[in-house]
């Protein structure tokens, strides 16, 4: 038999290595920007292009390289971070792997410019399908420039498994949120399609938190600050007030390093136990310093996980100093130990005169003589003339009346005979003869969720009640791009609103029955729902409709009237589906005369 086991070819080591280390747009746009902070810049520009899909360019004034080094950039595994094993327990650059350029440079189109700083002129190189196409010196500024064109080109399946432009720029936010909060004191700036999102001037953490977000953050934020023998821990905390529905503002660093660590978060979150609700997430961001020795980093390609070697120990420091920070800030309720609570001394008004207490004694009292129980007849009084006769006129109406069975033949097949509430939750009624346990929440999940659907396929607006003052919303800045993609279907479901600013909006008018209070909270779990939709990709629609549909079946849950109750029901019973609701949830339960009989009478 011959020999079948050969070596690939460095292109195809390099193409499939890409498909771990570049995922999307937004991973080169890490990968490059971390090389820019590991070159010491002090000033970095971002622009993209439709949503990194036909440029990424990364512009830095950092150290720059010489022609040698920017050939060997692009090798694989070519690195000036690390020269031995050792040196990965010392990391404290962003890279050292050397695979992200090898692995760009073979699914897209490259173009480097480098100068060193000494150097009088700087060098350019274009790299296609991992095979330099050109290198020759050219007049450039100092430090490096990265364009990437054409992600993708050569791998059309990771190219049509791209979502839509504002879903990959909103990824794309994410990457450089997390690289511009771990350097505060670098600029930084980020232009789409030449529009500029950012300008982030050099300063300190809160003031690239303001940044990023609006001066609002100012009051929404408390400093978190410890040190101890194993960790240092500072940052800033949300208050509890200021949770959102949404998840987005949850940041980790070690040692500058961006990091998911969902251990971490739990000891965050149980800290504000009781202060939030349960849907709600607090905002943080929270950098931890340890010795490099100390954690193993070298987990996965994108660096984001990390091995602690005592995490035990980091998860009650970090807890107890949230909680230490929330305490100091009076954000968590006082408690007085010295105070009992089970006396409570009524205050006596001045001028008031003050009476002895009063004893009462029975004189005639024997404890050892027998009391003589009396046996009390009821008063019965003899029913008039007119109350016998009254009754008597009644009992012969209810014989004259129909027997049930007919009085329920003689409605239509489609209506409600007779309905009423169990309790807030639950509308029984009877339909046909048969009996319906109806989960009021669950039918008007089901009702709003194919009214929004219906309209949102016609594109015709629904009925608004215009606002009489229209109201602002602030989001995250990648939030806000989301929500640019679905305002036309937001409108359709009676929504009137519009872009007002940066990260921005105002609502002019919100859909009949949600109340203005709630509008910014149902916004933040439409975008919330939509996230969690779009990685199972589902149709922007059906993710929308199912997140207002929820929102505002939940408000709905009351005893309801005679009237609401039978247009809750005829509504229902006319839906497409009316028996599950949206997420697939039973809405009612039937029971017959002959299910009854059965469980009245058994097997038997």
């Amino acid at each position: 038999m011959a020999d079948v086991i050969k070596l690939l070819p460095d292109q195809v080591i390099n193409q499939i290595a890409a498909g771990e280390v570049i995922q999307r747009p937004a991973s080169a746009v890490k990968e490059l920007l971390e090389n820019a902070v590991d070159a010491g810049s002090t000033k970095i520009k971002l622009i993209i292009k439709e949503a990194g899909k036909v440029l990424i360019q990364v512009i830095d004034n950092g150290c720059g390289m010489s022609e040698t080094d920017a050939r060997l950039s692009f090798e694989k595994h070519a690195t000036s971070k690390i020269s031995n094993i050792d040196d990965i327990f010392a990391i404290h650059t962003k890279g050292f792997r050397g695979e992200a350029l090898a692995s760009i440079a073979a699914i897209a189109t490259v173009e480097l410019k480098t100068r060193l700083a000494n150097n009088a002129m700087g060098t350019l190189i274009e790299v296609e399908h991992g095979v330099v196409k050109r290198q020759e010196p050219c007049q450039s500024e100092p430090g490096s420039s990265f364009s990437i064109k054409n992600l993708f080109f050569n791998v059309p399946a990771r190219k049509n498994f791209l979502k839509s432009d504002p879903v990959e720029l909103r990824h794309i936010i994410d990457e450089f949120q997390r690289v511009v909060l771990a350097h505060p004191e670098i600029e930084f700036s980020f232009y789409n399609n030449t529009q500029e999102l950012f300008h982030l001037t050099a300063g300190n953490l809160k003031q690239r938190i303001i940044g990023l977000h609006n001066s609002t953050y100012n009051e929404k934020l408390a400093p978190i600050s410890e040190d101890t023998t194993i960790l240092k821990v500072s940052g800033f905390i949300g208050k509890p007030e200021y949770a959102r529905k949404t998840r987005g503002e949850q940041f980790f660093f070690v040692n500058k390093r961006f990091i998911k660590n969902s251990y971490l978060h739990h000891a965050v979150t149980s800290a504000y136990s009781e202060l939030i609700a349960k849907d709600a997430y607090p905002s943080y961001f929270i950098f931890l310093d340890l010795p490099p020795d100390k954690i193993d980093i070298n987990i996965h390609p994108t660096k984001t996980e990390i091995k602690f070697e005592d995490d035990h120990s980091i998860y009650a420091i970090l807890k107890a100093t949230v909680k230490k920070s929330l305490g100091q800030h009076n954000i968590m309720p006082p408690m007085d130990f010295d105070q009992e609570m089970s006396i409570q001394i009524n205050p006596v008004k001045i001028g008031t005169p003050l009476r002895p207490p009063e004893i009462k004694l029975n004189p005639n009292y024997n404890p050892f003589k027998e009391e003589t129980k009396t046996e009390t007849k009821p008063n019965w009084q003899k029913p008039s003339k007119q109350s016998v006769e009254a009754a008597n006129e009644a009992l012969k109406e209810i014989a004259e009346m129909p027997s049930f069975e007919t009085h329920l033949i003689q409605h239509s097949e489609n209506e409600i005979s007779w309905s009423q509430n169990w309790n807030e939750e639950y509308i029984v009624a009877l339909k046909k003869g048969v009996m319906f346990c109806v989960n009021q929440q669950l039918a008007w999940e089901r009702i709003f969720y194919e009214e929004a659907l219906t309209a949102m396929a016609k594109q015709q607006n629904s009925p608004c009640q215009k606002e009489l003052f229209p109201q602002t919303l602030q989001f995250a800045a990648a939030d806000f791009h989301l929500v640019q993609e679905f305002i036309p279907d937001l409108r359709f479901i009676g929504f009137d609103i519009s872009e007002f600013g940066k990260q921005t909006f105002i609502v002019y008018g919100i859909p009949p029955g949600v109340e203005s209070s709630a509008v910014q909270g149902m916004m933040e779990e439409i975008i919330e729902y939509y996230k969690q939709g779009k990685d199972l990709k589902k149709p922007r629609t059906e993710i929308i409709a199912r997140a207002y549909a929820y929102k505002l079946a939940s408000r709905k849950s009351k005893v309801l009237k005679e009237e609401e109750r039978q247009q809750l029901l005829e509504k229902l019973f006319i839906c497409h589906i009316n028996d599950v609701s949206p997420e697939g949830k039973k809405i009612y339960v039937e029971l017959s005369a002959d299910d009854i009989t059965l469980m009245l009478k058994g097997d038997r």
